[in-house]
């Protein structure tokens, strides 16, 4: 599993919220936070930073440049 699918699966877990929740807040569908979960696809830049700002995390700590 890639670094960006493990940390997603991670923080949305941290932050209670189901994959529905999230596709819901980001408007897609919840197979597609299933395969960014599983590593089968990867979202846009624009999406990855939505995810940064609603988990409050860096885009370097989603995609596993950085620690924090």
């Amino acid at each position: 599993m890639n670094k960006f699918a493990k940390r997603l699966k991670e923080v949305r877990k941290e932050c209670g919220m189901k994959r529905v929740d999230l596709a819901n807040r980001l408007n897609v569908s919840v197979r597609l936070i299933s395969y960014w979960e599983n590593g089968e696809r990867e979202c846009s830049f624009d999406t990855l930073l939505e995810l940064a700002e609603i988990f409050s995390v860096s885009t370097d700590y989603l995609l596993g440049r950085a620690e924090y």
